[in-house]
């Protein structure tokens, strides 16, 4: 498995040389797992940005080739805005389904939103008129986890860190009083709140990204060579529905698995 070639598209041997190796490292670490994942969230950026639109099938190819390697089969995906913006989703939807969609869980009712097929970094009416329609056949107390690419609370905009419609989407989820939000685009660790509502932000398995306003520009924080892999990792959620809580366990990339 550690021969497998890796054509998703980044190149960057100052940001990671290894950037061939991490996701199959992330692989193995999951595999490796006493207690197997219920599912497996991919929250986008599935692959790096290409204009051919050829190329960027068969970088998803590859993508979902590299992860049927996980034992679990249960896999959830999100696209990202180098997986969707610049065909509103096209390819992504002939490897991957639909681009919002909701499921249960357990006693979890599970929302997945696209914020990135629209170039403009819009939800959009149709798909909030979904949302809302989704909502009405929750209870308000009902445990309710929504899944996304970019944040939908302005984090920071200067670095298209921010859904532009985001904050008519939480005016539907607020009367709802068991929320979590969790989303990836800014490769770090982040927790913010909305009221009683709390938004996760998660790492990258490629590069971290500086915090927000902390650089003078978003750029991937360089490679270390004497901590390799730092700030790069995935997690491990735990869901506790009757207490609405929730157990996350952050796992950092190895530089010692797989090579």
């Amino acid at each position: 498995m550690s021969n497998f070639p890796i054509p998703i598209g980044f190149n960057g041997p100052l940001i990671n040389p290894n950037a061939d190796q991490t996701l199959l490292k992330a692989i193995e670490s999951i595999n490796r797992l006493k207690h197997q994942p219920d599912f497996i969230v991919f929250t986008g950026d599935l692959t790096h940005t290409t204009d051919d639109p050829q190329e960027r099938r068969l970088r998803m190819q590859a993508f979902r080739k590299i992860i049927s390697n996980l034992h679990v089969k249960n896999i959830k995906f999100l696209p990202g805005e180098h997986d969707a913006s610049l065909d509103k989703g096209a390819a992504y939807q002939e490897f991957f389904g639909d681009l919002h969609y909701s499921f249960d869980h357990k006693g979890i009712h599970f929302i997945a939103l696209d914020n990135v097929s629209d170039p403009k970094a819009l939800l959009g009416p149709a798909q909030l008129d979904w949302l809302k329609a989704d909502l009405a056949q929750q209870h308000t107390d009902a445990p309710i986890v929504v899944l996304t690419h970019r944040p939908l609370f302005d984090l920071y905009p200067q670095w298209d860190w921010n859904t532009r419609d985001g904050q008519s989407a939480l005016d539907l989820l607020l009367p709802f009083t068991n929320v979590a939000i969790f989303y990836g685009h800014i490769h770090q660790e982040h927790i913010h709140t909305t009221e009683h509502i709390i938004h996760y932000g998660a790492k990258s398995l490629i590069f971290p990204l500086p915090a927000p306003g902390l650089a003078p520009k978003r750029a991937p924080i360089p490679w270390k060579v004497d901590q390799p892999y730092a700030g790069l990792g995935y997690r491990n959620i735990e869901s506790y529905s009757k207490q609405k809580t929730y157990s996350i366990d952050e796992i950092a990339i190895s530089a010692g698995e797989l090579i």
